[in-house]
């Protein structure tokens, strides 16, 4: 059974890429946490950040942005504190900062869902076979979902951190063509609703 490279022979990387990665995710608690442990991620590699994600759920109230966004001056503590995640002051006050602006946007666009959604690249601009070297850091909607994250108050939220966050969330299918859960992704995405904006005149 043949898959991407990356998972190497590791049996928890093997497990996320099998069962998670590239697979369309609407849920706003998973959406607000992987954006946020992409921004842990920085500097580090995603098995670092995977080995301590259920300590990071602990940790952060299981990713709820609305208890998130109440920590204070000794939740900062708390966490710089604990062992079981990765303490860097500057990315901890980076998640209860962007826990503030993620309610801010489900209140203007409804979801989470609808809001990321909404930048799924076109089918067109996509390459129709995937190889190792077709594989992108950056793309152009990375880079102005990124701009409007910021502009919107979000920090560590790069480009490269953007497109992270979509080929794990199933925005993009990046899963190359000889790997076998490639065309399970395919089909997981013909079938897959995408949430709508408030507004839009389709149920959220």
């Amino acid at each position: 059974m043949k898959r991407c490279w990356w998972p190497g022979e590791d049996e928890l990387y093997v497990r996320y890429h099998d069962q998670e990665w590239g697979r369309p995710v609407t849920d706003d608690r998973r959406l607000f946490e992987k954006i946020c442990l992409e921004g842990f991620q920085s500097g580090l590699s995603w098995i670092t950040i995977l080995r301590k994600r259920d300590n990071f759920r602990k940790a952060f109230k299981d990713f709820d942005p609305r208890v998130v966004a109440r920590f204070g001056a000794r939740d900062v503590q708390r966490l710089v504190e604990d062992a079981g995640i990765v303490r860097h002051r500057g990315k901890i006050e980076s998640t209860i900062n962007n826990a503030k602006r993620a309610l801010e946007l489900i209140e203007e666009q409804g979801s989470l869902a609808a809001y990321f959604w909404s930048w799924e690249p076109d089918v067109k601009t996509r390459p129709k076979r995937i190889s190792r070297g077709d594989i992108l850091s950056t793309t152009e909607r990375s880079i102005a979902l990124s701009k409007d994250l910021k502009k919107r108050g979000w920090t560590f939220v790069g480009p490269t951190t953007c497109y992270a966050f979509m080929q794990a969330m199933g925005l993009v299918n990046d899963h190359v063509d000889d790997c076998y859960v490639r065309p399970e992704i395919e089909r997981s995405r013909a079938r897959f609703r995408r949430p709508a904006k408030l507004g839009s005149g389709r149920a959220i």
